[in-house]
């Protein structure tokens, strides 16, 4: 299985380079959606054969939460605040690739300064998750639209998620079913908050609401 759990973290990177290098929101919330798949698969495949009750409802829930639920309360947020496309970013796509590139490397490096052997992790899940987090971070700091920021904050939490795999397979049902609770409670407002922005501004182009004036 060491084989999948590899092909399944190499899927992870791809999916952050989706995020960064599409213009299309209805693409990145795919992007997030089969995100939240593969995370589900990873507790299962770092485990095999040794896969419990308790775990295999922790993934479940997992896939649930992170590729049906959240995914269909953004389609829901963009579908009423009529937004298609992240027009105008703070960084351009291709730039944007091109700094995921980089994040990368970061995240290699950074993996490797780690004190992880002990942990009998596969090689690459260290890596990932620190890629996955910072991903996060540039699509918030690098997206004007409400929607995008919010995605690209599901991808911070995705990266926790795998660090968190990391450092608490042994007992992960309490840790990781808060987190899902935070992320529910936060996209939930979240896209409140884009509804009301949206019919009371008629945008949700973060650089323009930040122009206001009372």
């Amino acid at each position: 299985m060491a084989e999948w759990l590899d092909a399944i973290l190499v899927l992870v990177i791809l999916t952050n380079l989706w995020l960064l290098g599409s213009s299309r929101l209805r693409a990145c919330i795919q992007a997030a959606a089969l995100q939240g798949i593969l995370l589900g698969l990873i507790p299962l495949l770092a485990t095999w054969p040794a896969i419990t009750a308790r775990l295999a409802g922790v993934a479940a829930a997992s896939i649930v939460v992170k590729a049906i639920v959240l995914p269909a309360m953004l389609r829901r947020a963009a579908r009423e605040a009529n937004v298609v496309y992240e027009v105008q970013p703070l960084v351009g796509f291709t730039t944007s690739l091109l700094l995921g590139i980089v994040l990368w490397g970061l995240a290699t490096h950074l993996a490797g300064r780690l004190p992880v052997a002990a942990l009998h992790v596969a090689p690459l899940l260290i890596p990932v998750a620190i890629f996955t987090i910072l991903s996060g971070f540039l699509v918030i700091a690098s997206r004007n639209t409400a929607v995008m920021q919010v995605i690209g904050y599901l991808a911070l939490e995705n990266g926790i998620y795998i660090f968190g795999w990391a450092f608490a397979i042994e007992d992960p049902l309490l840790v990781e079913m808060g987190v899902l609770l935070d992320v529910f409670v936060a996209v939930f407002v979240m896209g409140i908050m884009i509804n009301r922005l949206s019919r009371e501004f008629d945008t949700i182009e973060t650089d323009e609401l930040t122009s206001l004036k009372e």
